[in-house]
């Protein structure tokens, strides 16, 4: 199954954009019955494309909720059997694979060197909804049920090199927009470096809040020569506009624009200028 929807008309647009990783995840109610080795048999029917498995501990369940917070409790819990792990399965590159755990399912797209560059939104969201397809059939080959979705994920991880802008991490200023620059007379110095987190609501058509914007700034050094690099992750999650897996997809394109209109609200036009911003 292939979705028809093309780009926006109004999103910013780059040639060449710092993403280095795109993620779209599905979280859903933990389906009964699933266990290591049905995710095997799941396995059998993608291995062609994604022919390396990889075993991780799982991801714990996360929602965005909009009520104030009620005051922490301990829970404690019994486990009768140990949490069944999540499983990548990915192509011989490393550059794209599936995540599979009982209430996941999560497709990673990931720049590589030597490798085409990033194909862009729609077509991962497309192979990401004949996988969603795969999964639902196999489950009802396997009577394990249907996939009853609960929180949706958009996730672009980007890799913000200096080229001339900046050169010191905390020169952030000069890549982002939201921080500013001490001045010249004050008592503190330039910092060393800096790591910022921000949230946004988004509101659905009625005006109440059905997700949340994340981003994430955090200094990091380039694996290749040790520069520095400022890491922005940009998140949209939250529940599904209608119903069933279309509703989820519907999502996963609002996250995606909030997550390419926030980038450019961010960052700054002399970044823009490297990355060859070609809109407006």
């Amino acid at each position: 199954m292939s979705l028809t929807t093309g780009r926006p008309e109004d999103l910013p647009d780059f040639r060449k954009p710092p993403l280095a990783e795109t993620v779209l995840s599905l979280q859903f109610e933990p389906v009964a019955g699933l266990t290591t080795a049905h995710v095997g048999l799941l396995w059998e029917r993608l291995r062609k494309q994604l022919p390396v498995i990889e075993e991780h501990p799982p991801l714990p369940a996360i929602f965005e909720k909009f009520e104030p917070p009620s005051p922490a409790q301990v829970e404690v819990t019994f486990e009768e059997k140990p949490p069944m792990p999540r499983v990548w399965f990915l192509n011989q590159a490393g550059s794209e694979l599936i995540q599979v755990q009982a209430d996941r399912f999560i497709h990673n797209w990931r720049k590589m060197e030597g490798l085409d560059p990033y194909p862009r939104y729609e077509p991962i969201r497309d192979k990401f909804r004949d996988e969603v397809a795969a999964l639902e059939e196999f489950l009802r080959d396997e009577k394990l049920g249907a996939l009853a979705v609960n929180q949706c994920e958009v996730t672009y991880v980007n890799h913000i090199e200096p080229y001339s802008v900046w050169e010191r991490h905390g020169e952030v200023e000069k890549a982002l927009v939201m921080c500013s620059r001490l001045g010249s007379t004050s008592f503190l110095p330039e910092p060393e470096d800096v790591a910022l987190r921000m949230r946004f609501v988004i509101p659905g058509q009625n005006g109440n809040p059905i997700g949340r914007l994340h981003a994430v700034v955090q200094p990091a050094w380039k694996k290749s020569d040790n520069s520095p690099i400022l890491i922005l992750t940009l998140t949209a999650r939250g529940a599904p506009i209608g119903e069933g897996i279309e509703g989820a997809f519907s999502f996963f394109n609002l996250g995606r624009s909030w997550i390419v209109k926030g980038f450019a609200d961010l960052t700054t036009p002399e970044m823009q200028r490297m990355w060859e911003r070609t809109d407006g």
